[in-house]
């Protein structure tokens, strides 16, 4: 009369877990040993290559995340790059002008020579 309905339930899949689920059985098997695992998987309808799989798959993710972090933080990096050789061009291009100015000034000077020698 009392039969409990979770009990009765047939019991999900290991394909159909949810992937927080996944990742507590990655956890709870990661310090495991071999026999424990085993024990664990046969306990929970688990075969050692679905953790495996799990285990590859969350990698995966991790590594493709990180690299959209660094397509990011590339895309930053390039827009400072290009910002600093501009600036570079711009003082490059004033130190020129100034470096032509003093040519000539000491052009002038030697052709010239000082004005107040004139007077």
């Amino acid at each position: 009369m009392g039969t409990d309905a979770a009990s009765s339930a047939p019991p999900v899949r290991p394909q159909n877990w949810s992937a927080e689920r996944k990742h507590q059985a990655l956890i709870e098997t990661a310090s495991m040993t071999e026999e424990e695992r085993g024990l664990y998987c046969r306990k929970n309808g688990l075969y050692s290559r679905h953790l495996e799989e799990w285990k590859k798959t969350l990698m995966e993710a991790l590594k493709s995340s990180s690299r959209g972090e660094e397509k990011k933080g590339d895309r930053k990096l390039k827009a400072e790059i290009k910002g600093l050789k501009s600036e570079l061009y711009r003082k490059e291009k004033a130190l020129a002008e100034t470096t032509a100015l003093l040519v000539l000034k000491k052009k002038a000077h030697l052709i010239w020579g000082d004005r107040e020698d004139d007077t």
